[in-house]
């Protein structure tokens, strides 16, 4: 199933030596609000992936993932 949502825990890590300690995704310095910041704007995966490509389309889901469940 390549459009289940994944775990977020699986993508998304936070340390205080990585960006102030924001929520980012693994392996990189692209912080979690920068990805949600990027659909709120309108742009769409395959523009985000463009312009971010240490993402994956996994990573975005996961994005979206940790946001539903810290606004629950």
């Amino acid at each position: 199933m390549p459009n289940a949502i994944p775990n977020w825990r699986d993508y998304i890590t936070t340390d205080p030596s990585v960006c102030h300690g924001r929520a980012c995704i693994k392996g990189t310095r692209i912080p979690v609000s920068v990805v949600l910041d990027n659909l709120a704007a309108g742009l769409s995966e395959a523009e985000i992936l463009q312009s971010y490509p240490t993402l994956s389309a996994e990573a975005i889901r996961a994005a979206l993932a940790y946001a539903t469940e810290r606004a629950r």
